[in-house]
C-alpha cells in the first residue's frame, strides 16, 4: 500500500519535489523536531567545543564549517542560532 502511495504521488508531482535543493531539510525530525540545518549546527558547535574547550567560538568559525555539511546563509545561521538559544 505504501509503495502504491508512494509511486502515485511521485507520478501526480513528476517527482519534481525531490529536485528541491532543501525541500526536505525544513521539515522537523519526529524524534526531537530539530530540522537538518538545526542538527548540522548543533554538531559543528560540538566539535568546536570540543576542539576549543570551553572558550568561546567564533560565529565566522560555526559559519565556515556549517557551510562544508549544508548551503546555510550568515542570516539563516543566525536565525538558527537564536532559535536554538531559546532567546
Amino acid at each position: 500500500m505504501l509503495t502504491r502511495l508512494g509511486k502515485d504521488f511521485d507520478d501526480r508531482f513528476d517527482g519534481s519535489w525531490r529536485r528541491l535543493p532543501g525541500a526536505l531539510d525544513a521539515l522537523p525530525d519526529v524524534r526531537d523536531g530539530l530540522t537538518r540545518v538545526e542538527r548540522v549546527v548543533l554538531h559543528v558547535m560540538h566539535e568546536a567545543r570540543a576542539e576549543f574547550g570551553e572558550r568561546h567560538i567564533p560565529t565566522a568559525l560555526i559559519y565556515g564549517r556549517a557551510l562544508e555539511y549544508i548551503d546555510i546563509s550568515v542570516d539563516e545561521l543566525q536565525r538558527t542560532l537564536v532559535r536554538l538559544s531559546g532567546r
